[in-house]
């Protein structure tokens, strides 16, 4: 935005803007049509006006000495390279990396300097067209992400310079530089944690926080069972589970490794890890070694995998959702519902979040529990492939063929 230091009167007419601009006291509240038409230019044409800036002619009363400007009158935008997808598809060349310039920045706004953002299957549907929630086209992809804190607006007083922050909402669009946004739209981290444990935090481990806390009251030596464990979301179940005292059961599909991937969720604190075929082969009671029968299910699968979890819950059990991979309808006997009094319930954390966002004090409670889990080691940062910003197709194709490993965009 350009703001002057008084009046002036702008000789150059072909971009419109003819006439005394409004007072700097106008300009600098950036609501002026002139500060938007700034704000919202490209670079090249950002570049265009601060060239037409040396050419203003100050306006001078009769019998007032011509001041010329000096260079501190000027104040410079910012800028920002983007990852941008301006229509759906299935290709994850829809996206593109494109110079944006940002929005000044208002009384309760934030630069933000993004670090580090992953790329998650959400993402994906999003670029899809296929996820709940789309942003309006063209749109920055990624919804999770860190930054930090470069510049506050004169209000702002929950954050400040220096600060590590996550965006509490989807449609963020983390992939990105840097961003400008209201204070309230993040939440902030601790700069103690581990980069790649802050930049991740906002969903996987989130989600598994809700459930263990939200639906049935745990107690040490409970018993939860879920399928998907070797997920993000199940890793963090068996590890935030444990700090609580809670035993696991965890389900997997059959696969040659399935002795390295077991022994590596008991090390995160497991207590059972079958697979599917053995859990419907097997009477539960022969497998579960002294643990209590599960009083939560955990499903993300669907289909028969699914009601394998809730076959296998107490009665008075309670069967979360959160997830459909294996795209099959979930399978509910009426003699779970009639006989058992099976309780069926669905999470989404997105949802979870813009219901409780009026209460922000209890997200920002949720991520600093969280985060204390991960400072206090109790809760690992997620194995994550780290790929370089510019290399981000590379990122976006791994991501559509597997959700085995996590990748990173670092900024």
């Amino acid at each position: 935005m350009v703001v002057f230091s008084r009046p002036v009167r702008l000789k150059e007419v072909r971009l419109g803007w003819t006439g005394l601009p409004p007072h700097p006291s106008v300009l600098a509240e950036r609501t002026h049509p002139y500060c938007r038409l700034y704000c919202s230019a490209s670079v090249i044409m950002r570049r265009s006006l601060f060239k037409l800036s040396r050419e203003i002619v100050p306006s001078v009363g009769q019998g007032e000495r011509r001041t010329p400007l000096g260079p501190g009158t000027l104040r410079q935008l910012h800028s920002c390279s983007a990852l941008v997808y301006r229509q759906h598809g299935h290709h994850h060349d829809t996206v593109r990396m494109e110079e944006m310039s940002l929005a000044a920045l208002g009384q309760h706004s934030v630069r933000l300097r993004m670090l580090a953002a992953p790329v998650n299957p959400a993402d994906i549907n999003m670029l899809q067209g296929t996820y709940p929630i789309l942003p309006r086209l063209p749109a920055v992809g990624g919804n999770e992400g860190l930054g930090e804190v470069i510049e506050v607006g004169t209000a702002v007083t929950s954050l400040r310079p220096g600060d590590w922050a996550i965006p509490w909402d989807a449609g963020f669009g983390t992939w990105r530089t840097e961003a400008v946004c209201e204070a309230g739209d993040l939440l902030r981290i601790p700069r103690d944690m581990p980069l790649l444990g802050a930049a991740t935090i906002g969903v996987n481990p989130c989600t598994a926080y809700r459930m263990l806390h939200d639906f049935v009251t745990l107690t040490p030596g409970a018993t939860v069972i879920q399928n998907g464990a070797n997920s993000a979301v199940g890793q963090a179940v068996i590890q935030i589970a444990a700090a609580l005292g809670v035993k696991t059961i965890n389900v997997i599909r059959d696969r040659p490794y399935r002795r390295e991937l077991e022994e590596e969720l008991k090390s995160m604190g497991a207590d059972l890890v079958i697979t599917e075929e053995e859990l419907q082969g097997l009477s539960l009671e022969n497998v579960i070694q002294g643990l209590q029968k599960p009083v939560l299910g955990l499903n993300c699968v669907g289909g028969q995998s699914g009601g394998l979890v809730l076959s296998s819950l107490c009665e008075g059990g309670t069967l979360v959702t959160y997830g459909g991979m294996a795209k099959k309808p979930l399978h509910i006997p009426a003699k779970a519902l009639i006989f058992r009094n099976i309780t069926l319930q669905g999470f989404w954390m997105t949802q979870w979040k813009r219901n409780n966002s009026q209460d922000m004090s209890r997200l920002q409670a949720m991520v600093t529990s969280v985060c204390g889990l991960m400072k206090s080691g109790q809760l690992r940062s997620p194995q994550c492939v780290q790929v370089p910003f510019h290399k981000y197709s590379r990122a976006l194709y791994a991501t559509t063929q597997s959700h085995q490993r996590k990748h990173v965009l670092i900024m």
